[in-house]
C-alpha cells in the first residue's frame, strides 16, 4: 500500500498477538528508524520483547495486552521537540502499517520509569512519548473525526485548491491525544499556516497532522 492508503487503513491497536517482530520486517523497520534519526537529529529507539512498560494499572485499564514492543521517541530538549517527535513518529507509524504491523500512540498509559531503564538516554535528552507496535489481534476501528471546516479556514476561501482539500482530508485522519484534534491549518494565498491549540501533547498532535497533510496534498511544506 502507498502512504495515503496506509493513512486510511491504520487505526490504533492496544491488543497484540504473541508474535515477534523479526526477519525482513524487522530489518526494514530498523533501517527506516535509523533514516528518520539521521534526518531529524532525534534518537528514536525500538524496544523489543520488553513487557514491563505496559503492566501498570493505567495500561490494564486501557486494555493493553501483549504490548511487548514499543518505539521510544527520544531527543534533545528544544522548542520543537514535541512537534518533531510527532512528525517523525507518524512517519514510522505509517511505515509500520505498510509492513503489516499495528501501532498505538501512548502518552501516559505506560511506565516511563521502566522504559527509561531500557532505552539509551543522554543527559541532554528526554523520553517524550512511545508508540506500541506489533501484530494486532485486530486492525482496530475508525474513530469519529471533526469536519474539515472545523480544522481549517476552508469556509473563508473563495476558491479551495484541490491540493489543500486533499491535505485536509488526510490531516483529518491524524491520530491525536484523546481524539481532540486541536490542530488547525489555514491557507493564506499560497502559504499554509498551522496552529496547535493548547493542552498536553497538542504539539505532538500537530506534528502528526502535518505529516498527514503533506501526504494528502503532495506538497513538502512542513518537513523539519
Amino acid at each position: 500500500m502507498d502512504l495515503l492508503e496506509a493513512i486510511y487503513e491504520r487505526h490504533s491497536v492496544r491488543s497484540y498477538k504473541d508474535k515477534k517482530i523479526d526477519g525482513e520486517v524487522l530489518n526494514e523497520l530498523q533501517h527506516f528508524i535509523s533514516q528518520c534519526n539521521e534526518d531529524s537529529g532525534l534518537s528514536i529507539q525500538l524496544c523489543l520483547n520488553e513487557p514491563k512498560a505496559f503492566t501498570g494499572m493505567m495500561a490494564k485499564f486501557m486494555r493493553f495486552n501483549n504490548a511487548n514492543n514499543y518505539i521510544a521517541l527520544v531527543g534533545k530538549e528544544s522548542d520543537d521537540l514535541s512537534e518533531k517527535c510527532g512528525y517523525y513518529g507518524e512517519k514510522i507509524v505509517l511505515k509500520a502499517q505498510q509492513l503489516g504491523l499495528n501501532t498505538c500512540w501512548v502518552a501516559v498509559t505506560f511506565s516511563k520509569s521502566q522504559a527509561q531503564k531500557v532505552i539509551k538516554l543522554n543527559a541532554d535528552e528526554k523520553l517524550l512519548i512511545v508508540i506500541a507496535i506489533g501484530y494486532g489481534e485486530t486492525n482496530g476501528t475508525s474513530h469519529k473525526v471533526k469536519p474539515i471546516e472545523e480544522l481549517s479556514n476552508i469556509n473563508e476561501l473563495k476558491d479551495v485548491p484541490e491540493w489543500f482539500l486533499n491535505g485536509m482530508k488526510a490531516a483529518q485522519l491524524a491520530p491525536t491525544a484523546r481524539n481532540q484534534q486541536k490542530f488547525r491549518f489555514e491557507l493564506h494565498k499560497d502559504e499554509v499556516k498551522s496552529y496547535s491549540g493548547s493542552g498536553a501533547y497538542t504539539k505532538v498532535d500537530l506534528g502528526i497532522a502535518k505529516y498527514h497533510f503533506e501526504i494528502g496534498s503532495g506538497k513538502n511544506i512542513f518537513k523539519k
